[in-house]
């Protein structure tokens, strides 16, 4: 029998831990997590991360595996995700791989190309200017020396804007011209799935999921994390709008109209870049008995 992975895609409040879980339970199989924030084991409650009910249910990977001190990137995520998968495999037909995160997907799936290891104090200065400066000044900097890459559906993701300013700067080169689309092969059967909702619908959802952080205890969470707000893992929605308002720049209720705001424009982002994605086979995600139907009627049929 050919292994499988079941990728769950989407974007965020559509229902994919849900959903991995039952297809996870319906093979008796584990989960890997392909979302940029969750492996954090400091990011909770502002990363939605899967309840301990839910953890319970399935055994599950990359989530809470690593340190905000940590830097993560896709080719790191790449690396884990292949050797646990090869590891699963040897008890398990099929794995389930869920996550919100575009670039985690496709270095899993397609590989990364390699992009020239830069000068460290090139990277150095970038991210000392970035710390003292902020969000614009990076942003004006890559808009300057690669402008094409702001286009890219990238451009809120610091750690992306960086990697592409010090390429540029390191080179000449915008970091796309080391993107050759030769993608790696891989000894195991992929099946993507994407979960779809109105967009009226997921925003009603983030809203009342954001409302329901709040009660949760995000602002604690966040508070007890001030001491790291300037690293890449913190430069993430649901935090560095409390970290505004903690140091005086904006109101809490701003804030949390904030990350409503944000929220709802990087699912609408996840949702741009998972529609280029011509291998997804997408599904009602108001409607998840439906979807898990399709779904298993659908890589039965493969296998």
């Amino acid at each position: 029998m050919q292994k499988t992975v079941i990728i769950i895609a989407g974007p965020t409040a559509s229902g994919k831990t849900s959903l991995a879980i039952s297809i996870a339970q319906h093979f008796s199989t584990a989960i890997i997590s392909a979302d940029s924030r969750q492996c954090y084991r400091e990011l909770n409650i502002g990363v939605a991360a899967p309840s301990p009910d839910e953890l319970a249910t399935a055994p599950h990977y990359f989530i809470a595996s690593h340190s905000v001190k940590d830097s993560i990137s896709a080719a790191d995520f790449e690396k884990y995700a292949l050797e646990k998968t090869q590891l699963l495999f040897e008890k398990n037909d099929v794995l389930v791989m869920a996550g919100g995160t575009g670039l985690y997907i496709k270095a899993f799936c397609e590989g990364l190309d390699v992009i020239p290891v830069v000068d460290e104090n090139i990277r150095e200065d970038i991210i000392r200017q970035y710390e003292e400066k902020g969000m614009n000044w990076l942003t004006g900097a890559v808009r300057e020396a690669d402008p094409d890459f702001l286009s890219s559906g990238e451009a809120a993701n610091p750690n992306r804007l960086m990697r592409a300013l010090e390429v540029k700067l390191f080179t000449g080169k915008a970091i796309s011209s080391f993107r050759t689309g030769i993608k790696k092969i891989r000894d195991f059967n992929i099946v993507k799935y994407g979960l779809e909702i109105p967009r009226q619908q997921l925003n009603e959802r983030i809203n009342r999921r954001v409302d329901q952080m709040i009660d949760a205890g995000l602002e604690q969470e966040v508070r007890s994390l001030e001491p790291y707000q300037q690293l890449n893992a913190l430069q993430t929605v649901g935090y560095k709008e409390f970290f505004d308002y903690f140091n005086g720049k904006i109101s809490k209720e701003k804030a949390i109209d904030l990350i409503k705001q944000h929220t709802r424009q990087y699912a609408k982002r996840q949702m741009t870049w998972f529609k280029r994605d011509a291998d997804i086979n997408w599904v009602n995600g108001l409607d998840q008995s439906a979807a898990l139907g399709e779904i298993m009627k659908s890589v039965t049929a493969e296998k």
